[in-house]
């Protein structure tokens, strides 16, 4: 499965199939220029991305930037739009090759500002300013202590990137394995043996901690 620019597209699979995803008729009212429906995906999605990004990260500052780039990217991309594929894949797409952009970039961080101009003198456009401000975007998850967060981060860093935001949409999200492999091109078989591999770094990362 390959994301173009406001498309996801799937060899096999017709749109028609999708048309039944709550989240694909929000979309599709997007699409036709319904901002109200924008705000309710933003609603939706929000305090999961910002889950994701700091899991990968631990710089929350960093997640809440990521977070808007999604929402922008979802809305710029709104007139090309297709369901050829769950509206939640498409939307962790992107948020998995953002995560992998910044990985590389990291370091020469840049904050997204929603403000009149986005660029040179483009006007933002309504719905780009329904996506919130960084203030609003807090995550509703927050794990019981400080001290445990960051054990839980620690480990996180031992496992590479792949395994990292495969072990967040299936714990966090509760991706089965084919959802998972959609978001991140891989077979089932393989996003399976390698979650088995991140459990057991991270069983061991932890251990000490919790035993």
């Amino acid at each position: 499965m390959q994301i173009v620019e406001g498309t996801v597209s799937a060899n096999s699979v017709g749109s028609s199939a999708y048309h039944r995803d709550p989240d694909v008729q929000l979309m599709l009212r997007v699409r036709e220029g319904d901002e109200s429906a924008f705000e309710q995906l933003v609603a939706k999605y929000q305090d999961r991305l910002i889950g994701i990004f700091t899991n990968m990260f631990g710089d929350s500052a960093l997640a809440e930037d990521l977070a808007q780039e999604v929402f922008l990217r979802i809305y710029r991309a709104r007139q090309g739009y297709e369901p050829t594929a769950k509206f939640s894949t498409w939307v962790f797409q992107i948020a998995s090759n953002l995560a992998s952009n910044s990985r590389r970039t990291k370091g020469r961080k840049k904050e997204v500002q929603f403000s009149p101009s986005m660029s040179g003198s483009q006007p933002v456009h309504a719905g780009e300013a329904l996506v919130p401000d960084k203030s609003a975007l807090i995550p509703t998850r927050q794990l019981d202590t400080e001290e445990l967060r960051e054990h839980v981060l620690s480990a996180m860093e031992t496992l590479n990137e792949r395994q990292r935001m495969a072990v967040l949409l299936h714990k966090f999200e509760g991706l089965s394995y084919v959802e998972i492999g959609n978001i991140m091109d891989m077979t089932p078989q393989a996003i399976k043996s390698m979650l088995s591999r991140a459990r057991e770094n991270l069983r061991v990362a932890l251990e000490k901690y919790i035993t």
